[in-house]
């Protein structure tokens, strides 16, 4: 730990390299759990999910909308204090909207068609601000995390759902970090009448009275092939759709990292290097006392493994701060963008200091092998 601080120039340059390291495998993988983490928590294993056979996503789902009271029906569905059914059958498509303080840059955003039965059916999502939209209006709610990123997508502020079909944000909503954050929601019929969806929902969802009973929900559903529908639980759903982003976030963060590791674990081996070259004649000293070469080379291991988990601590530390940054991209699923936050958790810090520890012993290994195959004469003659 003393030749540590001796070397501190080195020991500063080596040590910020594997912070770098550190901090964008961590980041990536708190990315990679937060996009799990929001899509997963739009879906309930108590929520049957039902869509158009053959069909992988709402966008590319249509079902009938006499299909969804069949739905609704099907054994094992709850029902509320008066006898109805607790479910929904939603409509939902993108729109292109041009982003906030930009010349004309747009994206996609989601938007649902629903109706009052998805606050029963969701009771996680709760206004932060406004109200809720009227049924039969043109007015509709918007997700907190996409507010004020889109032209007019805030309170009290008007934007075109299709061209000149304008609505007004009324309300804010949100729903425990899930992806429903990152949508507008508007009332069924108003969207149906903008885009030509009448008589047509995009998915049904429904509320079992226990989870176990999927099963026959399930059964009940597919089995008539003339309805041509698929049941799966919801966090299934969201959970698949989730599944192409997090990949691609992830992989990109670990490529990146693995390019990065090894420029870390060159400089720790040009530290080490020079450590060995500067204590020569303290190695031999040590050799001609009795040391043995293996007690050498695991002193210069436990050196460069210090060196690197003091790195690997300070980006783990920068790391944890991105828990305050929301990002956003588009979910390859929906085509649609969704802001993300990055959750870190205890296993990814660990696992980051672990892996900066790793490239620290890796590169000083061989610089310790040289250390320990010092001559004590030649040593003490240079």
């Amino acid at each position: 730990m003393r030749s540590l601080a001796v070397r501190r120039t080195t020991t500063l340059a080596t040590a910020f390299g594997i912070a770098l390291v550190v901090f964008v495998l961590a980041s990536s993988l708190m990315l990679g759990a937060g996009i799990k983490k929001t899509m997963g928590s739009s879906g309930r294993p108590e929520h049957g999910f039902v869509l158009r056979k053959g069909s992988d996503a709402e966008l590319a789902s249509s079902i009938e909308n006499r299909l969804v009271s069949l739905v609704l029906a099907a054994p094992g569905v709850a029902r509320d204090s008066a006898g109805a059914p607790i479910g929904v059958g939603e409509v939902v498509l993108v729109i292109a909207a041009e982003k906030e303080g930009t010349e004309g840059q747009v994206s996609n955003v989601q938007v649902r068609g629903t109706t009052e039965a998805a606050f029963a059916l969701r009771p996680e999502v709760h206004i932060v601000a406004g109200r809720r939209a009227q049924p039969g209006t043109d007015e509709v709610m918007i997700g907190s995390r996409i507010r004020g990123r889109f032209k007019g997508v805030d309170l009290d502020r008007s934007f075109e759902l299709k061209k000149n079909r304008p609505v007004k944000v009324v309300g804010v909503f949100e729903s425990g970090g899930s992806s429903f954050e990152s949508e507008i929601w508007a009332d069924i019929d108003t969207v149906r009448t903008s885009f030509g969806r009448e008589g047509v929902v995009s998915s049904v969802t429904a509320r079992l009275d226990r989870a176990t009973n999927f099963e026959g929900f399930e059964s009940t559903v597919e089995t008539d092939k003339q309805l041509g529908l698929d049941a799966e639980r919801e966090n299934v759903y969201y959970d698949k759709q989730s599944e192409d982003t997090m990949k691609f976030v992830m992989g990109m963060g670990i490529v990146i990292s693995v390019l990065f590791s090894v420029g870390a674990m060159i400089g720790a081996m040009i530290t080490m290097y020079a450590a060995v070259s500067q204590r020569r004649r303290e190695v031999g000293t040590l050799r001609a006392l009795g040391f043995s070469r293996f007690a050498i080379l695991t002193s210069f291991l436990i050196e460069a493994f210090l060196l690197a988990l003091l790195g690997g601590a300070v980006g783990a530390a920068f790391a944890s701060a991105m828990a305050f940054v929301r990002f956003s991209m588009m979910n390859f699923a929906t085509w649609s963008e969704v802001v993300f936050s990055f959750t870190p958790t205890p296993k990814i810090l660990i696992m980051s200091v672990l892996a900066g520890g790793i490239m620290g012993v890796l590169g000083g290994f061989f610089p310790a092998l040289n250390a320990a195959r010092t001559s004590p004469i030649e040593a003490m003659r240079g």
